[in-house]
Parts: structure tokens; C-alpha cells; sequence
């Protein structure tokens, strides 16, 4: 399928990246066509690999800065996650009457499909992973409604690569970012199928408050039509208070709360149930943690819209084991569990790591590698309650986090020992030195990675392989 309203227009790509997302957006625009100019702070040296990926498009690379002209001499400007709406460029744009927009808003504006959309401060990855898996083998709609799923979002690449593959029989699920829905509010666009698992205080290094946060994860449903659906977590307090006069589609819950059967799906005496069906004990389960059984019953209630078998949906449920970096058992030696939960970037995420793999805190057995760059949260406070409950050693890396957290525990007289290393090799060394049998090594940082690492998958790599060279 060929755009052809790119076809010779002047296009700015603004943040190249090194996630993928950059890059399929100026691949889309090339092969469409378009006069293609990336433009990136980072330099040619850094976004090497990515540039690499585009070898054979003709592209004009502006690195290591951006001018004013790329602003001002352009059709439209696509500008990535790490723009922010009030850069003094995307304002040149505007005052020059450039169209501007995000690769999220090309492709709600052009998808020929139903969408589901997940979003929320913590779960949306496993949440959309399980979606994806429970509809992806097909057929699974006896109907013939819906002929192959596609899986796309925050996923590192972007969504314009998806978007030439798809028509009137494809069904999308899209995990989807704050930042990835305001470029949606843009088009006044919402999912046909909405999710949001949480929302808790995060990124308010880039939001004036929690409440504007909170605003940009309401688009996932603000432009929804009567016909669509928003699922929410019941358990979240925010969740349940969102008014059914504020939501024009249908609103379904989904909760942990053994009260809860008159919901799709809910836990009773240990048994997961899926409209009144068994599926699943959860005592057998191979992903761990309360958190995580609830997004198998919201997953649930996703897919609740569309025919999937019952023996599908068991067989799914009883095989997944959750998504790299999300408490991830990397490997077992002497009797020590070692886990990568990297992408848990803010305290709360911590706290669950804690609260899955500490057992009941009467014998402490965490020895937690944490730490990293703080995005101005409050909530080291609560972390610093549950490390006193369940951690028996602290390895810190450097970084803003790390000392409010130090603080805290100090505060709190939680007599963890504290350990400060200046790398993540250091940070696994003690770990190692620390642990001793029936031990947990949790890599759980809590904070931004971006003043040791490239990102926080480059992070829970590089905690990867320190883990291999060393033990």
C-alpha cells in the first residue's frame, strides 16, 4: 500500500534515535516517496547503527544539533519521543504555518482496522504482549471477521512499519505511551478498544504534575465513539473514579478481588475463570506476582469482544512467561535467583519486584541492585518501607534517585546495608558477593538509565551480561 500525499513533500524528522522508532519513520517517508531530512542532537558517531538501517534511501542527515531552516522549510515535521511540545523548534515550525505530528498520529489517521490500545504507568508491555498472543493465531474468529494481528507501539520501532501491511481485516494492538497519545489528541482519535492498567506518578520530570500526566493518558478513551470499548483496573482508585459521562463508549472492569465474579474474568479459591469457564490454576502459573495475574484477567476481559476458543485461550495463559526485563529470570547458580527487572523505572515498579519475589519479609532474601537518575517522584518513601521489609543488602548506582532513596532509608532507620558502585559490573560483583543460598539478586532500578546507559533495554544488556562474566 502506497501514501501517496508524502509523494515529494519536505519532511523533518526530528530525533533519529537508537530505539528503532526514528528509523521507521524516515523508511515509511522514503519509501513514500517524500524528501526526507533526520535531525538528531545526537551525533553521526552515536547514531551509527541507526543510520546504517537506512543506507539505501537517499536522506539529508542534520547531526549533532538541528537548524532553524529544517523547521521553517518543510511540508511537515515528525518529531519523536524525546521532543518535547514546548522545544523552541516545534515553535519555529508553528510559527512558520508547518504542519507538525508524531508517527502515533500518521497512523491513527491512516489505519484501515479496529485498534486496541493499551496504555498505563506500569504493565502495559505485558499486557499488550498477552493480548497479542491470545488473538494472534488465527483463525481465531469463526466468522472470518479479522485475518491476521498485528503488534506495534511503544516497542521500539515504530508503527509506520506496520501500517503498509494492513486492511480492512487486520486487527492492530498497540501498547501506547502518554507521550504517544498526546500525538493522538492531535486527530481527536481513541483505540476502538481501549485498556489502562494503572496510573501512578511517573515522568513528572517531564510533566508540570501528576494531573497532566494523568490528561495525556486520557486519550487513550476521550475520543472514543458509543460503539468502542474502555477496560479499566477496577483495583486502581483513579481508574474507578473516571466518570461514565466523561467516557462515550462502554466501560468493562476487571479486578484481583475474589469478589469481583460478576466481572468477565476473576479469581476464585486459586482458579482463574474466564466467563464462568476454568482456565488456569494460578498456583501453576509461570509468570509471578499479583500484578501480573492481573493483567491476565484484564487481558482476559480484552478479548473478551472477539471468538476466541476456550483451549486456545488456556493453552496461551499456561505458557506465558512474561516479556524480557520484567522480572526475568536470567539464571539459577548455587542455589541464587538472578532477575532482570530493568524496565522498572519508577519506585512503585520496585516495590512489586519486592513484594513478588520476597516472600512474606520474615527471612530477608533480596539483595536489590537499584538506582539511577530521579524523574521527580515522591514515592522513594514507600520504596524505602518495603526495602526495609524485604532487602537484605542494597547495591546503588549513581544517580539523583539514588541519593533521595539513601535518604529515605536513613530517615526510615531501615539498617539496610548500603552499597555504592559506580557501574553496573561493580553493582553485580557485590551482588554476587553478597548473595548466598535461596537468595534473590533483583537488578529493580526504579529511575532513568540515561547517565550510565543508552536506555533501559541497553541496561538490563549490559546487567545480563556482568551477570554471565562474572559468576
Amino acid at each position: 500500500m502506497k501514501f501517496n500525499d508524502f509523494k515529494n513533500k519536505r519532511i523533518t524528522v526530528v530525533g533519529l534515535g537508537l530505539l528503532g522508532g526514528g528509523v521507521g519513520a524516515a523508511r515509511f517517508f522514503c519509501e513514500n516517496g517524500a524528501r526526507v531530512t533526520v535531525t538528531d542532537l545526537k551525533t553521526e558517531n552515536e547514531l551509527q547503527e541507526s543510520i546504517q538501517q537506512l543506507n539505501k534511501f537517499k536522506i539529508n542527515y542534520v547531526l549533532g544539533g538541528h537548524r532553524e531552516e529544517d523547521f521553517i522549510n518543510a511540508d511537515l515535521v515528525i518529531y519523536g519521543p524525546g521532543v518535547r511540545l514546548n522545544s523552541p523548534y516545534l515553535k519555529i515550525a508553528r510559527e512558520n504555518n508547518v504542519k507538525l505530528d508524531t508517527d502515533i498520529g500518521i497512523f491513527f489517521n491512516n489505519c484501515p482496522c479496529p485498534i486496541i490500545g493499551i496504555t498505563g504507568t506500569k504493565g502495559k508491555s505485558t499486557m499488550t504482549t498477552l493480548v497479542y498472543e491470545l488473538l494472534k493465531s488465527l483463525p481465531f474468529d469463526r466468522q472470518g471477521k479479522y485475518k491476521k494481528i498485528f503488534l506495534g507501539g511503544n516497542i521500539q520501532k515504530s508503527v509506520l512499519e506496520i501500517l503498509p501491511k494492513l486492511n480492512k481485516k487486520s486487527l492492530v494492538v498497540l501498547e501506547l505511551s502518554s507521550w504517544q497519545l498526546e500525538g493522538l489528541a492531535r486527530h481527536r482519535k481513541s483505540p476502538d478498544t481501549a485498556i489502562v492498567t494503572n496510573i501512578l506518578p511517573d515522568h513528572l520530570n517531564t510533566y508540570d504534575s501528576f494531573n497532566k500526566y494523568f490528561s495525556a493518558k486520557k486519550n487513550i478513551y476521550k475520543y472514543q465513539r458509543p460503539e468502542d470499548f474502555l477496560i479499566l483496573n477496577y483495583d486502581d482508585k483513579k481508574l474507578r473514579r473516571i466518570s461514565r459521562k466523561s467516557v462515550k463508549g462502554n466501560i468493562l472492569y476487571y479486578s484481583f478481588d475474589e469478589n469481583s465474579r460478576d466481572f468477565t474474568a476473576y479469581v476464585k479459591n486459586g482458579d482463574i475463570f474466564y466467563k464462568d469457564h476454568f482456565i488456569y490454576r494460578v498456583k501453576n502459573l509461570k509468570i509471578e506476582g499479583e500484578h501480573n495475574l492481573r493483567h491476565i484477567l484484564g487481558a482476559l476481559t480484552a478479548i473478551s469482544r472477539y471468538n476466541v476458543l476456550l483451549p486456545k485461550i488456556r493453552r496461551v495463559i499456561s505458557n506465558f512467561k512474561g516479556i524480557p526485563g520484567r522480572l526475568e529470570k536470567i539464571i539459577q547458580k548455587n542455589g541464587i535467583e538472578y532477575i532482570n527487572d530493568t524496565t522498572a523505572t519508577n519506585p512503585d515498579a520496585v516495590v512489586e519486584a519486592l513484594k513478588t519475589k520476597g516472600g512474606d519479609g520474615s527471612q530477608k532474601k533480596i539483595v536489590l541492585i537499584c538506582g539511577g537518575v530521579d524523574k521527580n517522584l515522591d514515592s522513594y518513601r514507600r520504596l524505602a518501607k518495603y526495602i526495609k521489609k524485604f532487602v537484605k543488602n542494597i547495591i546503588l548506582l549513581p544517580g539523583t534517585a539514588s541519593e533521595k532513596l539513601k535518604k529515605e532509608l536513613v530517615l526510615l532507620k531501615t539498617n539496610v546495608p548500603i552499597i555504592e558502585a559506580d557501574n553496573i559490573n561493580t553493582a553485580v560483583k557485590n551482588a554476587i558477593f553478597c548473595a548466598v543460598k535461596n537468595d534473590v539478586v533483583i537488578f529493580s532500578p526504579g529511575a532513568a538509565s540515561f547517565n550510565l546507559f543508552k536506555n533501559e533495554f541497553d541496561r538490563g544488556d549490559k546487567f545480563i551480561a556482568s551477570i554471565k562474566a562474572n559468576l
